[in-house]
Formats: C-alpha cells, structure tokens, sequence
C-alpha cells in the first residue's frame, strides 16, 4: 500500500492521542466544567481548546481561582481530576475506524508511531490496554522533548525513531494545534475532529474525515493524493 506526491512515498502513519484514538479529552473538559459549575462559574470552550492538544495553553486553575479572588488547592484539586479522568477514560472505546486502519498500516508495512503531548505514563496504559501497543512500535510523549505541539518536534522525533523521511509521514490529528504541529514538521496531515475541536478554527488539513471508519486507509492516502495533485497544479498556474 502506498501514495505518493511530489515523487515521494508514504512510509509511515503518525498518529495523534488524545481525542483521536480515544475520546480523553470530552471527559476532561466535562470534569472541568463540573467544577465550574459547583463554584458557580462556566468554564467556555474559547478558553478550553488552548489547553486541546497541548500542555500549558490552558491553566483552569489559575482562572477559576483568579473568578472567584481566591486561591484553590491545587493539590487536592489536581488528584481529584487526575482520577476521575482515569475513571472515566476506562469506559471509553477507541474511536470509530482506529483499529482498523492501524491493521490496515500495520499490514501494508507502514511505520506507525504516536505522538503525544501527554505524558508516557498516560499514552502508553492505555495502548497497552488496547492492546495496540504491538503495532505501535513509536511512542513520542512530552517527557522526551523540549516543546510539545503546536511545535513539530514530537512529529520530528516520530519520523526520526521510524527511519522515515518527514515527507513521507502523514499524521493524523484532531485539534489545530496538532494539525500546526505537521504542518510545522513538513508532514501531511489528516483532522479527524471531536465534538470539542469541530469547529475550532485552524490550518487547512490535507483531508478532513468524520471519523477513522469514513474511509479505508487506501482511499485516505488516494485522497491525499489526490490533493497533492491539485496543489501541484495550482502552484504551476501562478
């Protein structure tokens, strides 16, 4: 299985954690706005999606203790949060399609990797929960560089552990942080949006998919392709 733009071949997939190969980030949002709300306060999504795909964007603690001119404790706060999310990421499935287009990847022969802007102590529990840990042999996480996303350098180290060229990468994000991040890293890039980071305004992916189960991973690299070719032609126009 292969596609090719520009004369390059794809060798390898990068993909996304959170929010795209399980729906972690609805129940952290939802956790949050919980506590907004017990405080008598509404946590907006405007503020939340700086915090999408990132660390450090976003700092719920310091604003909600800045609405109320006080100060919260943190470190009570910050257990609480931490295992309720544990708690209720443990019921959420892979999203629609991941499985089968990483048999898809796997299969063909094609690099796979993920790359995080969470900790490895978060990704890698639950890949080994899913059990797609085998077929991902990369793991890139925020402990092992300098700048997480909207820097390219997780995607950067991906495609260095994988022996692939960036150029013939192609990532596949949900959040425009992480659609910045590829493009930074002169990758390809598929969104695959949730229900927080449809909408968001960002970079124009080169596919934009309702879900990983829209379409086999053939007829996702055709379309990139495909895309590549209409660019090609465009930029020949000028």
């Amino acid at each position: 299985m292969s596609s090719s733009w520009s004369g390059s071949q794809v060798s390898a997939l990068i993909f996304d954690f959170d929010g795209l190969i399980i729906d972690s980030e609805t129940p952290l949002f939802d956790i949050w706005s919980d506590i907004y709300r017990r405080h008598g306060q509404t946590l907006a999504i405007d503020d939340w999606q700086h915090a999408l795909g990132t660390q450090g964007g976003f700092d719920p603690y310091a604003q909600l203790s800045s609405l109320l001119a006080e100060s919260l404790d943190r470190a009570t706060l910050a257990d609480y949060v931490s295992a309720e999310h544990w708690r209720l990421c443990g019921e959420e499935p892979l999203l629609p399609g991941v499985r089968e287009r990483i048999d898809e990847a796997a299969a063909a022969g094609l690099g796979l990797a993920v790359a995080s802007s969470s900790s490895s102590a978060w990704v890698c529990p639950w890949l080994e929960r899913h059990g797609l840990a085998a077929q991902v042999r990369v793991v890139c996480t925020r402990d092992e560089v300098t700048h997480v996303k909207p820097a390219p350098d997780l995607f950067l180290l991906a495609a260095e552990r994988l022996g692939a060229r960036a150029d013939r990468c192609v990532v596949f994000e949900d959040s425009p942080n992480g659609i910045r991040a590829a493009r930074a890293a002169g990758m390809r890039v598929v969104a695959v949006p949730n229900r927080l980071t449809r909408g968001l305004a960002g970079p124009v992916p080169d596919l934009t998919l309702d879900s990983l189960s829209e379409l086999t991973l053939p007829a996702i690299l055709d379309a990139i392709d495909a895309c590549a070719g209409r660019q090609t032609t465009q930029a020949r126009q000028r």
